[in-house]
């Protein structure tokens, strides 16, 4: 096939595109510069996708799209990052439909990413994907966002929507910033460790991508995460243990909220998301539980 990738320079989309590759497929990708770490294979296209639709032939030969661009989330939510977060996410998916709905032949499918923050705080309550979205800003930019993918639907393409947890990869996202203290023996729970931490390891992430892809019963939103979420202390424990250090140190949630404001929402409260749809349709996950996962994920 050939697959045009955004984000495929981030650290799930480097994952991506190497599988895409190995997989005999052709990849082309969309970014602001293209990056030392893409292989000379990859073809790449330049797009601000905040402030222009993709260049045409950047999608003119593309048999699936997969859209993972996005402004990273894990930073204090002033007011401009909350616009750069939003119009990453909404903005550029809406410019990415729009040019699409230009093309003459277009892709059969468009799996975009998503994130659990749709659902919000819920305690410990099981969420599947028929949950209800949540009113915080997150919230709203995930609901936004799936609603711009689907707007592909009008033209005839399959869409998925990858609602992603908390994904395990040393390279990125939050065990790499959680590593340096754990390593250093200062580690521990989150404002009381009892909230859920829906996590799932980055291979099974680009797993569930690639069978988005390729399996037509695939549709609509999908939670991205391990069927085995577990607590911040439980998680902090695992951590702790994979990396033969102490993990009993307390780290409060006001301090959180004096470093990151707003943003501490994320870690200090959670959810406790399964991937129902993902089992149901026979995904087989290579890392179903914590402990295994941490292990390869830090190896």
């Amino acid at each position: 096939m050939n697959i045009t990738v955004t984000g495929a320079t981030g650290f799930i989309g480097e994952r991506l595109v190497r599988n895409l590759l190995e997989a005999g497929h052709s990849v082309h990708a969309l970014g602001r510069k293209r990056s030392r770490t893409l292989p000379p294979a990859v073809r790449f296209s330049e797009w601000n996708s905040t402030e222009a639709e993709p260049a045409a032939e950047s999608l003119a030969t593309a048999d699936a799209i997969i859209h993972l661009a996005g402004e990273p989330v894990a930073q204090r939510l002033t007011p401009e990052a909350k616009q750069r977060i939003r119009g990453s996410r909404v903005d550029g998916t809406r410019n990415l439909v729009s040019a699409l709905s230009k093309q003459s032949q277009r892709p059969q499918v468009l799996v975009c990413a998503s994130a659990i923050g749709y659902y919000g705080a819920h305690g410990e309550e099981p969420l599947d994907e028929d949950a209800p979205p949540c009113a915080d800003f997150l919230a709203g930019v995930c609901l936004e966002w799936e609603r711009q993918a689907r707007r592909a639907e009008e033209l005839g393409m399959r869409t998925v929507q990858i609602r992603t947890g908390v994904v395990l990869d040393r390279r990125g996202g939050a065990l790499a910033k959680m590593l340096p203290p754990f390593r250093l023996g200062v580690g521990g729970p989150v404002a009381g460790g009892r909230q859920y931490v829906s996590w799932v390891h980055v291979e099974d992430l680009v797993g569930i991508l690639c069978e988005a892809l390729a399996d037509e019963r695939w549709s609509g939103p999908v939670n991205g995460t391990a069927p085995e979420p577990v607590t911040n202390r439980e998680l902090s424990r695992a951590l702790g243990a994979a990396l033969h250090r102490p993990a009993l140190l307390p780290v409060p949630g006001f301090a959180l909220g004096v470093l990151y404001g707003e943003m501490a929402q994320i870690v200090t409260t959670g959810a406790r998301v399964l991937p129902a749809k993902a089992l149901v349709l026979g995904y087989g996950f290579r890392h179903p539980h914590l402990p295994g996962a941490l292990a390869d994920a830090l190896r």
